[in-house]
């Protein structure tokens, strides 16, 4: 058995495919009418109600007992796109979590609570741009030998780039 999407009950399918489009640059890969999947793998299902023959009334949105995850190499870039479209309701501003990845989270239009936060890799090459050594970020992020050391064998070929 595999695990294959996540599924989530929307009221408005037209209203939440403008925002994933226009937040997260998903477009519809596969259309089922009711049912619609986003590049991402998200399936996003209007008439749940209906579908799996609950009443109407027995739908919770604002539940805050989930979250979605994205994650973004460029997280400044993505602040500035949420200040372009102060529709968006914030769940909390963006801050620094003690692990130093950046993050925010806000509401999708029913009500789904969104976490966007750094990749670790970008907070890896941010620490190793403040002088940090492997070993430094590995504590901060407890993160492991492997994976950090891989963030910094890529963190020295990029800046070979531009060198």
């Amino acid at each position: 058995m595999k695990f294959a999407t996540t599924l989530i009950a929307v009221q408005d399918m037209d209203r939440t495919l403008k925002f994933y489009k226009d937040i997260f640059n998903q477009d519809v890969v596969l259309d089922l009418g009711w049912n619609k999947v986003l590049t991402c793998g998200l399936a996003v299902q209007s008439n749940f109600d209906k579908l799996v023959g609950f009443e109407n009334s027995s739908m919770k949105f604002k539940s805050h007992n989930m979250e979605l995850y994205f994650e973004t190499e460029d997280f400044d870039m993505f602040v500035e796109l949420l200040k372009k479209h102060p529709e968006v309701e914030l769940v909390h501003e963006a801050k620094t979590f003690p692990w130093q990845q950046r993050g925010i989270r806000i509401y999708d239009p029913d009500f789904h609570i969104i976490e966007i936060s750094e990749t670790m890799e970008a907070v890896g090459f941010r620490l190793f741009s403040e002088g940090k050594s492997v070993e430094e970020v590995m504590k901060i992020t407890d993160h492991p030998a492997e994976l950090v050391n891989g963030w910094y064998a890529h963190y020295l070929e990029e800046k070979e780039k531009i060198i």
